[in-house]
């Protein structure tokens, strides 16, 4: 066997081909490194609400995929708008750097008011979960059902607690007011705890909200009406849809949380934005993204993935939606 020497020309002569190769394969080795750190995690909320489980509850399982950490970062103002225009304009667009959001309320911002910002520039890829807002008052409330509201709303004005102004169960209710003739009025309540809080104490009449945080809430209250199918049956009281309670023909009224990215980020670095796609994915087929979404108080029937092209199509029925309640918003 001939056993070969390495002399120092030899060596010197193996870093400038490893050089040149390097060079030459930018893409494949920045791909086999992404990521080198952890990544930040822009969230539009306050910590603590569904954003923020539904966050822990993915990434905890998400990293195991991806080889880093995920480091959240708490935005909470303008019904989410502080958080998004933070993330457009001053997050670097390298793909370390992403936004988690709400996507049915948060689009709805940008119907309602335009950001500062070109909504072109970030899109959603990661779709987690499709749950439907509904009305719910406190436990011990004397509005103990969807019928008793009405009733109450066409001799007064009730007042409503929403997450925020611009949310999709904010136009069902608006819708339905509109539809029976009972009156109703908006106030903002800043997050979902904040929204819980003020039906369980009689702050406001009654809340609408995201039905997983109110599932979450427990006894403390009672759901009326659902703004979509109700797919958990007593977890939500067994409320009716809203189109079957009153012959309506409304969209669902949904939340969906999802990560976004820049679109530069994605433009500039299709390998890193690749691997983001391909673990996101895995989470989903490892049985422990399950067990992390219930520990976290998550509904197993909300738990729902979905693309580009997925998360695109709600943003364009958001949109769409928004155009045609903006009266309604504005107004409220």
């Amino acid at each position: 066997m001939t056993k070969m020497k390495m002399n120092r020309r030899m060596l010197l002569g193996t870093g400038i081909a490893a050089s040149a190769m390097t060079l030459a394969t930018p893409g494949l080795l920045r791909a086999s490194s992404f990521p080198d750190r952890n990544m930040k995690v822009y969230i539009p909320t306050r910590e603590g609400g569904g954003a923020d489980r539904n966050f822990r509850a993915f990434s905890s399982v998400w990293k195991t995929k991806l080889g880093v950490d995920f480091e959240p970062g708490f935005y909470p103002g303008a019904s989410g708008r502080v958080g998004y225009e933070i993330y457009m304009g001053k997050a670097e667009p390298d793909a370390y750097n992403l936004i988690f959001g709400n996507m049915g309320p948060e689009v709805l911002n940008w119907a309602v008011q335009a950001p500062s910002f070109d909504v072109e520039d970030y899109f959603y890829f990661g779709r987690v979960d499709t749950d439907p807002g509904c009305a719910f008052v406190g436990a011990e409330s004397s509005l103990q059902s969807i019928e008793d509201i009405i009733a109450e709303g066409k001799k007064r004005t009730l007042t409503v607690g929403t997450s925020r102004m611009a949310h999709p169960a904010s136009i069902g209710i608006l819708a339905l007011g509109e539809a029976t003739g009972a009156s109703f009025n908006l106030i903002p309540l800043s997050g979902g705890k904040n929204t819980v809080a003020g039906a369980v104490t009689g702050e406001v009449d009654f809340s609408v909200l995201t039905s997983g945080s109110v599932i979450a809430a427990g006894d403390s209250v009672k759901t009326v009406l659902v703004f979509g199918e109700n797919k958990v049956g007593e977890a939500l009281d067994n409320a009716q849809n809203i189109n079957d309670a009153f012959d309506l023909d409304l969209p669902e009224m949904l939340s969906s949380r999802a990560f976004g990215i820049h679109k530069a980020a994605a433009d500039n670095h299709p390998d890193r934005f690749e691997k983001l796609v391909e673990t996101f994915n895995a989470t989903f087929e490892d049985p422990a993204l399950m067990e992390s979404y219930v520990a976290a108080n998550g509904t197993p029937e909300y738990l729902n993935n979905g693309g580009v092209e997925e998360c695109a199509q709600f943003v364009k029925d958001m949109l769409e939606l928004g155009n045609r309640y903006k009266p309604l918003l504005t107004g409220a």
